[in-house]
């Protein structure tokens, strides 16, 4: 599998705005979680699962989230190659992640939240997997 978008939309009248997913499938969904970086150059990664699957969405502000498949969890080359995506909250898309990938996530302005979602409950299995930001050549 790879990481793909699935789009959402924003319906606006004179009530206001109403964003929806109509194509996202929340049943793998075991718990959510919010990350708000401390500030816009701050990069939060690389972490990623070899067995949890992620999704993201914006739910306020725009991010730009990196996502490396890694090639051996033990000792992944420096040199694999990224996909990058911009994230806003203009609609609620959804960035799926599936396992095998290593993230970084960066804020683009001050007090963008974004919400992750995961299909294991904290504590389930131990997959976190963590290298240093400067780990790979990208």
């Amino acid at each position: 599998m790879v990481p793909e978008i699935i789009r959402g939309g924003r319906h606006t009248d004179s009530r206001g705005s109403l964003f929806f997913n109509n194509d996202f499938d929340f049943s793998a969904i075991k718990r959510i979680y919010f990350v708000e970086n401390i500030d816009a150059s701050f990069i939060r990664g690389w972490q990623g699962h070899r067995i949890e699957q992620r999704w993201f969405s914006v739910l306020q502000g725009s991010f730009n989230i990196e996502l490396i498949a890694i090639d051996n969890w033990e000792n992944p080359s420096a040199d694999l190659k990224s996909v990058d995506f911009i994230l806003n909250a203009e609609s609620l898309d959804v960035l799926c992640v599936p396992s095998g990938y290593v993230s970084s996530i960066q804020a683009l302005e001050k007090g963008a939240k974004l919400l992750v979602m995961s299909d294991y409950l904290l504590g389930t299995v131990k997959d976190e997997y963590r290298f240093d930001i400067d780990y790979f050549k990208v």
